[in-house]
């Protein structure tokens, strides 16, 4: 009786450890199947190549602009983060779109032009893609995406909807086109206040 006890107990150990063994490399393959912004390559301003590896280690903020929108004066809030901040491994990075009310219709020179004279644009700024539709470009999927981004399905909303980015290079809040560059929640996140 006391020997079919112990090989209960045993057996039961052996079941238990192959299930928690089962499910730990459940989790670890779940984690590396999550996707980063690292993968992305893209065009700058001025047509060269621009890959998102390059800012590892660094919190960044991407953000759709546009030139004619009535929230196109965040650009100067946009510049005034990335200059107080650019030293302390945080990155803004722009991509001009033309997806709302034709807000942005010029041409990537004309763009990178209104940028410097009108806000003195410092932080990258990449040629311009679409954020939704049929044409939106595979970096906005990931960050709208659930499925690739690990965080939440969402849609870009209007100009200046910011997607903030972790050290890892996964996304960690996304902020209404409305909320300012310079909003404490914001400030909070890059000062890891938050």
């Amino acid at each position: 009786m006391r020997k079919i006890l112990i090989i209960s107990v045993f057996s039961l150990f052996i079941m238990n450890f192959s299930q928690a063994q089962s499910k730990k490399k459940s989790n670890t393959k779940t984690k590396t199947m999550k996707e980063t912004i690292y993968q992305f390559k893209v065009e700058d301003i001025e047509g060269n190549s621009f890959d998102f590896s390059t800012l590892k280690g660094k919190k960044i903020m991407v953000v759709n602009t546009a030139s004619k929108c009535g929230l196109t004066p965040q650009y100067k809030d946009l510049e005034a983060l990335y200059s107080k901040y650019k030293d302390s491994d945080f990155v803004i990075v722009g991509f001009p779109a033309n997806n709302f009310g034709s807000q942005e219709p010029g041409t990537n020179e004309e763009i990178a032009t209104f940028c410097e004279r009108n806000y003195g644009v410092s932080f990258p700024m990449m040629s311009k893609i679409s954020v939704k539709g049929d044409d939106m470009h595979p970096l906005y999927h990931f960050l709208t995406e659930k499925s690739k981004n690990g965080l939440e399905d969402s849609q870009v909303e209007w100009n200046f909807q910011k997607y903030l980015i972790n050290e890892n290079g996964e996304l960690e809040n996304v902020i209404s086109p409305r909320v300012l560059p310079t909003d404490a929640s914001v400030v909070d996140w890059i000062e890891n206040k938050k």
